[in-house]
Order: structure tokens, then C-alpha cells, then sequence
């Protein structure tokens, strides 16, 4: 159960016909109410799918009342077909739903430069609509439809559900598996709340959890131009959350969200935490661990089991954070293989066997701390996005 784990949404994952593969490839969130406040966050990226420039828009009034989104093509670089196809979507989904077209956010992905069928669409929207109107909809079972449907080059649907001690409820689900990189989001992921919250709420939470989850996700280094984090709240509890603690749940879902993106990642054969300590700054501890993270050098390194350490001092050497270059310190998976920026303990101490892989870099200069997750480049990444067509 994730996105009707909370009272007052409804969901439903529906065949269209978009995948190749035959595949769920099209699901609709419905808000049911009473509220229906959202918050959401769009990727960074300058070159913008047609789907996030169109919700840009509706968000402009912070109110939502059902998210449509679609596997089988991203929709981006389609010119002006594609927006229009966007628009009909929402459309669609406003005649099917009884709402207005201008409270629908419209979220696509799978290949950029193709043209969505858009009778396709219109039709998996119809079969959607029909299903949110049963009792069925609002069951754990139509919520994992949904899940599936949203998948592209995932192999598992991700889900997370928070119960508050207060009453309120938080659910998520997410997809992604390559171009994970951040922009203020990474991925499509739709979460519900049953708290009474106001968009601004909403919004000031969603931007707390993204810079600390989602944000701190580097994959691959490759940002989407689709990405989309949206929140949305129901009242339905008729529980007014308070902010601080509503704000953690959030963080803490989509922390969970996060990992599980991670470990899905195409090809990757260890999850890898970066994590920095005594920087200077909260943005240089960042700086450092994102570098370390994008370092093909050291993602293949640990493919291979090595703990070359050295190619995470050379990574930490390209940023402008505040260090002095002789007064580093690394650790990998408990080992202290380097200090003051001298061989520490023997390399071959480390055990890169077990998946889980964790890298400590301290700066020595100053008391924050970031940790950024990545994981590992691998054969089966490069095979898998030089043949990739959704």
C-alpha cells in the first residue's frame, strides 16, 4: 500500500498500449478531498518535458485533484503535437473524473523525441477513470497497480507508507532507475497525506525532504527532463499535522523512497554511500560527496572490488570546497586506509564483496556533515542504455 494508504485517494494502473512490452503503462491519483492542496517539485534541467511545462502551470494555484502519468514515452522534444497531447490528456482525465482540466498534473517518461498515440492515451484514461470510481480504487492492490504502471527500465515497484502517533497517514510511490541525478527532484514520485495542510505547507515540507533525499540521489550523474515530486493532501483525516513533525514523517518517507531507487539502479552491483564529515559548509560536504560520486574512475573501482582510494582524493581535489589537500581522511567500509592524506591501514583490509558500500571522507574543516548515495558502474549499465527504447 502506498498512494491510497491515506484516506481520500484513489488510484488505478491500466494497460494503454504505450509499452512495447504489453506492460501497465498508464495510472491516475485521485484527491477525493475535502482539500485538495499540492506541492510539487520539477526538475532543473533547462530542457523541459512537455508534461512539466504544462503542470508548471497548474501548480501556479497550488490546487490539485488527480495526477495522470504515463510509461512509454517521455513526451519531450515533441513540439507543439506533444504539448497538445499533454492538454488532451488532461482533459481527458478532467471528462472522465468531473473535475477541472486545470487541477491535472501530467507526468510522462520512457524515450525522449517520440510521439505519444494519443488515442492510445485517451483510451487508458477512459479504462483508469472507470476503475477509480469502484470500491477497488482506494484498495493496497490498486495502488500497486499504479506503481507498476509508472515503471520504465525498473525491475520493482517502490512504495512507502508512514502512520503518524497523531492519526494522519503518508504514503508514496516512486519510479526510476537510470538518469538519477539531482534538480530539485529526481524521478516521478506522487506522495499523499490524509493531514490538513495548506499548499504552502506542503510546499515548505516537500522542499525540506527533496534537498535532503532525492537531491542527495546520484546515480549516474545524468539529470531527466521529466523529473516530478509532487505532494498532495486530502483533509480527509480532518487532523491538522503539526508542521515539524509532518515535515520529518516526509523526510523520512522519502529517505525510504530513496534507497529504494538506489538499489535499483540499472546494472548496479553495490549501493554506495558517500558520506562527509567536518566540512566547512552543509553545500561543501555536498560539493565533495557529489564529486566522489560521478567519478567514473571510482564507480568502476568499486565495480571491481577495489578500494582504490586514491581516485577519491582526486575526485575530492576537482570541487572548490574548503580542505587542505594533506589533511584528508578516508575510510572505506570501516577501514581507515587514509590520514592526513597518507596510506592508513592496508587496502586489502577492505571487504567490497557485500553490496552495501560505505565511503567516509573527513574534511577537517569545520562540523557538517552530507551523505550522497550512489552506486557502482557496471557492464550490465553501459549494455543496458546502449540498447534502451522504451
Amino acid at each position: 500500500m502506498s498512494v491510497t494508504a491515506a484516506a481520500g485517494f484513489a488510484a488505478a494502473g491500466v494497460t494503454a498500449g504505450l509499452k512495447k512490452s504489453g506492460g501497465l503503462d498508464l495510472a491516475i491519483v485521485q484527491n477525493l478531498g475535502p482539500l485538495t492542496s499540492c506541492a510539487t517539485v520539477f526538475t532543473a534541467n533547462r530542457c523541459q518535458a512537455n508534461p512539466v511545462i504544462w503542470s508548471q502551470q497548474v501548480m501556479k494555484d497550488g490546487v490539485v485533484s488527480a495526477i495522470v502519468l504515463n510509461s512509454g514515452g517521455a513526451n519531450c522534444y515533441t513540439g507543439t503535437i506533444g504539448f497538445q497531447t499533454t492538454h488532451a490528456t488532461a482533459e481527458a482525465v478532467a471528462t472522465g473524473l468531473g473535475i477541472s482540466a486545470g487541477d491535472v498534473l501530467v507526468c510522462s517518461t520512457g524515450l525522449i523525441g517520440e510521439q505519444l498515440n494519443l488515442d492510445l492515451v485517451t483510451a487508458g484514461v477512459v479504462d483508469a477513470a472507470l476503475a477509480l470510481k469502484t470500491d477497488a480504487a482506494s484498495t493496497p492492490d490498486a495502488a500497486l497497480l499504479a506503481a507498476r504502471a509508472i515503471m520504465t527500465t525498473d525491475t520493482t515497484p517502490k512504495q512507502s507508507v508512514y502512520v503518524a502517533p497523531a492519526g494522519w497517514t503518508v504514503g508514496g510511490m516512486a519510479k526510476g532507475a537510470g538518469m538519477l541525478a539531482p534538480g530539485l527532484a529526481t524521478m516521478l514520485v506522487v506522495i499523499t497525506t490524509d493531514a490538513r495542510l495548506s499548499s504552502a505547507q506542503l510546499d515548505a515540507a516537500l522542499r525540506q525532504a527533496t534537498r535532503v533525499t532525492f537531491d542527495r540521489l546520484d546515480s549516474d550523474g545524468c539529470m531527466s527532463t521529466n523529473d516530478t515530486v509532487s505532494l498532495l493532501a486530502s483533509g480527509a483525516s480532518g487532523i491538522e499535522a503539526d508542521e515539524a513533525e509532518f515535515t520529518a514523517a516526509l523526510v523520512a518517507l522519502c529517505q525510504d523512497l530513496t534507497l529504494q531507487l538506489q538499489a535499483d539502479a540499472e546494472g548496479s552491483a553495490h549501493d554506495v554511500a558517500i558520506e562527509v564529515r567536518n566540512a566547512a559548509s552543509e553545500p561543501d560536504a555536498v560539493t565533495v560527496a557529489r564529486a566522489v560520486s560521478r567519478s567514473a574512475l571510482f564507480k568502476t573501482a568499486i565495480y571491481g572490488n577495489d578500494p582504490n582510494w586514491g581516485r577519491v582524493l582526486a575526485a575530492v581535489g576537482t570541487t572548490d570546497a574548503a580542505f587542505d589537500p594533506y589533511g584528508i581522511d578516508v575510510a572505506i567500509n570501516g577501514v581507515q586506509v587514509c590520514t592526513a592524506g597518507e596510506p592508513d591501514q592496508p587496502r586489502e583490509l577492505v571487504d567490497l564483496t557485500p553490496r552495501a558500500v560505505s565511503v567516509v571522507i573527513d574534511l577537517h574543516e569545520g562540523d557538517e556533515t552530507a551523505t550522497v548515495w550512489t552506486n557502482d558502474l557496471t557492464h550490465e549499465y553501459v549494455e543496458e542504455n546502449s540498447a534502451y527504447s522504451s
